[in-house]
């Protein structure tokens, strides 16, 4: 995959989310995340293709959410504390809230 690949996709959400890239050229791993914004870490990981597992499980949550609910998959590792559970939600859905949010605090 080219590296214009995943910068492209860093850039178009960060402009989505109300963030900024940040370029790779002198970070080192744990020191900027990819896209800085005002309240969010973001890393963005791009991959040719995601486990059919996790799209399965989003849309699960996507069946099966009212009109009013935000579909969320949660993977919980066996064996591991249910404070580092992973949460995965839709980048329109993300948008969303943080739209929401910036309305209330506003």
């Amino acid at each position: 995959m080219s590296r214009q690949t995943w910068k492209a996709t860093e850039r178009a959400l960060a402009a989505r989310l109300g963030g900024q890239r940040v370029p790779v050229s002198g970070r080192v791993r744990g020191d900027a995340p990819d896209i800085a914004h005002p309240r969010l870490s973001l890393e963005v990981k791009h991959r040719a293709s995601l486990p059919a597992w996790l799209r399965e499980a989003m849309a699960q949550a996507v069946a099966c959410a009212g009109p009013h609910q935000i579909p969320v998959a949660i993977l919980h590792e066996h064996g591991s504390r249910h404070d580092g559970d992973l949460w995965m939600l839709r980048l329109a859905d993300l948008a969303a809230l943080l739209e929401t949010g910036a309305r209330e605090t506003g």
